[in-house]
């Protein structure tokens, strides 16, 4: 089953906020993606219940060996998309938010091309 594009989000946001700290709660995602604390706790939960995050009792998240190859693929995904677009002359803020939408459904086949012809260009 494909995780829906909210869930890598989350993911996403886990991993990036893991990287500045070590400890992530809810809270923390809450005010990150600025989504209301009911809805971040449900997706915690759904999280959770497919093996993608794990909670210990203080409520600290982390993330399982699945749910940390989804959010590094994302997250590499957003920043290599980000820089190509800024590349041919997409202002920061669009290509950031540009980049936050195709991340999601770009084909590993045409994300792959992308990165190759990158590569070249660098």
């Amino acid at each position: 089953m494909r995780l829906q594009e909210s869930g890598e989000m989350y993911l996403e946001t886990i991993l990036i906020l893991s990287r500045k700290s070590n400890a992530v709660r809810s809270i923390d995602i809450s005010e990150y993606m600025g989504y209301s604390k009911p809805s971040v706790s449900r997706a915690m939960g759904l999280l959770k219940a497919d093996g993608y995050i794990s909670v210990d009792g203080g409520g600290y998240i982390t993330l399982t060996e699945s749910g940390r190859k989804i959010a590094e693929k994302i997250y590499e995904r957003h920043n290599v998309l980000a820089e190509a677009l800024k590349m041919l002359g997409v202002t920061e803020p669009n290509a950031t938010a540009d980049a936050c939408k195709i991340e999601h459904d770009i084909s590993d086949e045409s994300f792959e091309a992308i990165k190759r012809h990158l590569k070249k260009k660098v």
